[in-house]
């Protein structure tokens, strides 16, 4: 029995510097992959003489490009009750972008706007994109007052 720890002792420290020698990238766990998104943000409310203007700062991080994307949007009053559905168009959107687009509300007053839902994607189109993947990736965020999400 001696012999044999005198003989486990031994291999240990060769045993060690055996491992010592495999290279890092077997030793670490590979990197998640970055999540593909498409970012939007509510970024301003700007009351207009006839209506409401609704600046949203957009960032493709999908991966790939949108020809198209369209969100049909629902706008509630301070009371909670929609006031009404409209469709904002993106247009196109390059991947790995950032763009600004502002859309005037004619008839809506900015300072009644309780909350902005993105009810679906209307339109969502780009090489090899699937109509749902919008909805998939959106992340929703809010410079404002008003809540902002689906």
């Amino acid at each position: 029995m001696k012999r044999l720890m005198t003989s486990f002792r031994l291999l240990t420290p060769t045993f060690a510097m055996s491992l010592a020698a495999v290279p890092a990238w077997a030793q670490s766990a590979p990197a998640p992959a970055p999540a593909s998104t498409l970012s939007l943000e509510l970024n301003a409310a700007q009351p207009l003489e006839k209506g409401c203007r609704l600046t949203f700062v957009v960032n493709n991080a999908l991966g790939t490009d949108l020809s198209k994307a369209a969100f049909e949007i629902a706008l509630f009053n301070g009371a909670g009750i929609v006031d009404r559905l409209t469709v904002l168009d993106f247009k196109d959107l390059p991947a790995g972008k950032t763009k600004v687009t502002r859309f005037d509300l004619a008839g809506a007053d900015c300072g009644k706007l309780s909350r902005v839902l993105i009810n679906s994607a209307t339109e969502c189109t780009g090489n090899g994109v699937e109509p749902a993947t919008c909805m998939r990736g959106l992340k929703t965020s809010t410079r404002t007052a008003i809540a902002f999400g689906v």
